[in-house]
C-alpha cells in the first residue's frame, strides 16, 4: 500500500470535517446531550447509505460489534473531557497521542512496519499537535487530562479494530454506514435514560446544528476508513490528526487569535510530518 496525493487530500479534508464537528460539541451548552444527539442523527443519516450499499459480509461483523462497544467508551470519555476542560487542551491531547499508539499497535495487529521516514512523520505530526494545543497551563485541569489520555487509548483501539473490519469487509461505504447506523443508539440511549427530562427539549432546539455535526462526523470517518484500505493505518491516523492544525488556523482567521511562536512551531512540525509521510 502506498500513500498517494489523492489519498492525502481526502484525509486532510476529512480532518477538516472532524475538527468541525468537535467544535460544534464544544460550543454547546451540554456536551453529553450534544454528543448523543449528533451520533443519534448520524444513525438516521446512515439509513439511506445502508439501503444503497447493503450490509457488510459476515467476516466484518465481529469487528463491527467490537467497535460499537469501544465507541460507547469513546463518547463517554469525550463528553467527560469537554466537560472538565477546554477544547484547546483536551482535543490536541487526545488526538496528538493517539497516532503514536496506533503506529505501535499496528505493527503487531496489522503487521504494518513503517519505514524510518514514516516514523519521523508520525512523531512530527504528533509532536506538532501537542505543541499547538498543550500550553503552560495545560495541567491545571487534571480531570480533563485524564479523560483525554484515556480517550487517546480508546481512539487507538477503535482505529485498529475498524481498520481490520473495513479490510475484512472489502467495501468502505458498507462498513462505515453500518457502523454509524448501529453506533449512535447505545450512547444516546444511556444519556436518554439518565437525562430523559432534558433530552427532547434540547434535541428540538439543537437538532439543525447537530445534524451538520452528524454529517461531518460520518464523512470524516468514512474518508479515513476508505483511506485505510489504500494506505498503512498508522500513516492515515497521523494525517487525520491534522484536524488540530485546521482548528488553530481557523481560530487565527475567523476569531482573530494571535499566531504565537508556539503555534508557528507546531504548524511547521505538522507540515513537515505530512511531507515525510507522503515521501516515506
Amino acid at each position: 500500500m502506498a500513500l498517494t496525493w489523492p489519498v492525502v487530500a481526502a484525509v486532510l479534508f476529512g480532518a477538516l470535517l472532524h475538527a468541525g464537528w468537535n467544535a460544534m460539541v464544544k460550543s454547546s451548552t451540554d456536551k453529553s446531550l450534544d454528543t448523543a444527539l449528533i451520533h443519534l442523527l448520524g444513525s438516521v443519516v446512515a439509513i439511506p447509505l445502508v439501503v444503497v450499499a447493503g450490509w457488510p459480509p459476515a467476516s466484518a461483523w465481529p469487528y463491527l460489534v467490537a467497535s460499537l462497544v469501544i465507541h460507547v467508551g469513546y463518547y463517554t470519555a469525550l463528553a467527560g473531557a469537554y466537560r472538565h476542560g477546554d477544547l484547546g487542551l483536551t482535543y490536541p491531547l487526545m488526538r496528538g497521542t493517539a497516532p503514536l499508539l496506533v503506529a505501535l499497535s499496528a505493527t503487531v495487529t496489522l503487521s504494518e512496519h513503517l519505514s524510518p521516514l514514516a516514523w519521523v512523520g508520525v512523531v512530527a505530526v504528533s509532536a506538532g499537535v501537542l505543541v499547538l494545543g498543550v500550553g503552560k497551563h495545560a495541567f491545571e485541569a487534571p480531570k480533563a487530562v485524564y479523560f483525554a489520555l484515556a480517550n487517546a487509548v480508546i481512539i487507538a483501539l477503535y482505529t485498529v479494530v475498524d481498520a481490520l473490519g473495513v479490510r475484512a469487509s472489502g467495501h468502505a461505504l458498507q462498513y462505515v454506514a453500518t457502523l454509524f447506523l448501529l453506533d449512535g443508539w447505545p450512547f444516546a440511549l444511556i444519556v436518554f435514560l439518565q437525562r430523559r427530562t432534558d433530552f427532547m427539549p434540547y434535541a428540538r432546539k439543537r437538532w439543525p446544528v447537530a445534524l451538520g455535526g452528524a454529517i461531518a462526523s460520518l464523512g470524516s470517518y468514512g474518508i479515513a476508513l476508505w483511506a485505510m484500505t489504500q494506505a498503512p493505518v498508522a500513516i492515515v491516523a497521523a494525517l487525520r490528526e491534522t484536524s488540530v492544525l485546521f482548528a488553530a488556523l481557523l481560530g487565527v482567521w475567523l476569531l482573530k487569535e494571535v499566531m504565537t511562536p508556539r503555534r508557528v512551531i507546531g504548524t511547521c512540525a505538522i507540515l513537515a510530518g505530512v511531507m515525510a509521510l507522503r515521501l516515506a
